[in-house]
């Protein structure tokens, strides 16, 4: 029997060698400290990036997260990457619960939803929608350093923008339900004042915002004008937001789910709230797409690759609605087999570098070294920092925790070159689907029902 029970356990240890488990805690951790690293502002005391002070105090908002490895803030992407954070907070909250990251994920989104409720002003009825503009693109640099003007732009009565308020009350709404949620009874109020506001100056001031053409141009409003209502519906169970999110619904097959595109989001929303098939239809239809045989194209090692700018994005979006959809009872058993192994290639069952590369930085003891990202890549003060650190092949001197890189093209190959806009920038939307679909892995984890996987390329310790 000693024999036997020996053998057994040399078998176990084996395996646990072979094929290297993933950590999702630590990953959702990480993609938390990544927010953090992205705040504009005054930071708090519990500030936990050492590198990171404070910066653009001067702004006509002072706040909020920029946008990626530069320094603007944008409204649309900044409020869909809310939107979808919170989606992934009211759903799985028990996998932040899991991670041990709960107040973590309230204190990192707490800061975007604060930045809203500056930004818009009920009584003038405008909406500041970006802060910064091309000239940040010159400088090289610390945001603690920047010196440039940081011009204002905003959405009034006289300068439509119904695609960025739509998008930021549905932020507000989810907000309102997230903290609701918390017990903090009197920020969730407020939260849902300005969400309801902004939503009535967004449908009585329909047209889309085209000030952010040279960044951020979005191809209509009815996605983020659905989300808004919905949410708005969930937070209240007034019948009149269901009527509006019904009227701007439709059941088209979706592209894909990201800041340009709330489509899948609408109507997954609307199937759990309405029960109707035309939208199950819809969601099972944008992944029949997805899935392996559909219109989407997958590299070698078995990441569906919608795009080659952030590859990873798409993938990792896709997964976090597909775990989502299955919590609805959506095809439960295939979503979830295919969104873990979706997240698995992005943590290491893939073969670039020899395999047991992470997509995340700082998860793992292979990942992208040279994210595109300003901050990242300055020495630590006094030293002066400009284009020399953008051009040098060195590594960045700080390690951007939790960024998720854009990553390989539709062979698998990456980049890591600083210089690498496609395959090695990082956004702050990158991260949100990815972190909720974190967060919906864990929760699998939690309820006992982490599906089995089959990674073609699984990481191999």
């Amino acid at each position: 029997m000693t024999n036997v029970t020996s053998l057994l356990l040399t078998l176990v240890a084996s395996i646990t060698m072979t094929y290297a488990a993933k950590d999702y805690g630590i990953a959702l951790s990480k993609s938390i400290l990544f927010y953090n690293t992205q705040r504009s502002g005054k930071l708090p005391a519990n500030n936990p990036i050492p590198w990171r002070g404070d910066s653009a105090l001067k702004d006509c908002v002072v706040g909020g997260w920029y946008d990626a490895g530069d320094h603007i803030k944008f409204g649309l992407p900044l409020s869909y990457t809310t939107t979808a954070l919170l989606w992934s907070l009211v759903r799985f909250k028990d996998g932040y619960q899991r991670a041990g990251q709960l107040d973590e994920m309230y204190d990192m989104i707490k800061w975007p939803l604060d930045y809203f409720l500056k930004a818009w002003d009920p009584g003038q009825k405008h909406l500041t929608v970006q802060v910064g503009d091309g000239r940040d693109h010159d400088f090289w640099g610390r945001a603690e350093d920047m010196t440039m003007p940081r011009p204002c732009q905003v959405v009034s009565a006289s300068k439509k923008g119904s695609d960025v308020a739509g998008g930021t009350a549905a932020a507000l709404a989810a907000g309102a339900i997230a903290f609701k949620d918390k017990g903090d009874k009197a920020y969730s109020n407020q939260l849902l004042t300005a969400a309801k506001s902004l939503y009535a100056f967004a449908k009585a001031n329909r047209g889309l915002f085209k000030g952010a053409a040279e960044f951020y141009d979005t191809s209509g409003d009815r996605d983020e004008m659905c989300e808004a209502s919905i949410w708005l519906y969930k937070a209240t169970g007034s019948s009149h937001y269901l009527a509006d999110a019904k009227s701007f619904a439709d059941t088209e097959t979706a592209w894909a789910y990201s800041w340009d595109d709330k489509q899948i989001s609408c109507q997954q929303l609307m199937y759990e709230e309405t029960k109707e098939s035309k939208y199950k239809n819809a969601v099972v239809a944008y992944f029949k797409d997805w899935m392996p045989g559909g219109g989407v194209p997958y590299t070698p090692c078995g990441l569906a690759w919608r795009d080659k700018w952030g590859a990873s994005r798409y993938a990792a979006n896709s997964a976090f609605i597909a775990l989502v959809a299955a919590e609805s009872g959506i095809d439960a058993t295939r979503y979830r087999k295919w969104a873990v192994e979706q997240i698995n290639y992005l943590l290491g069952d893939n073969r670039h570098n020899g395999g047991c590369f992470s997509f995340e930085v700082g998860y793992g003891s292979k990942y992208p070294l040279r994210p595109h990202h300003a901050g990242a890549s300055c020495p630590k003060k006094p030293a002066p920092c400009g284009w020399a650190q953008f051009e040098t092949s060195a590594p960045n001197p700080h390690v951007l925790h939790g960024a998720l890189v854009g990553g390989p093209d539709q062979n698998d190959n990456y980049n890591d070159v600083r210089s690498d806009y496609i395959q090695n920038e990082v956004t702050s939307d990158y991260n949100s689907g990815f972190q909720g679909a974190l967060a919906g892995i864990l929760h699998l984890q939690a309820t006992g029902r982490m599906p089995a996987t089959a990674n073609k390329c699984p990481c191999k310790d």
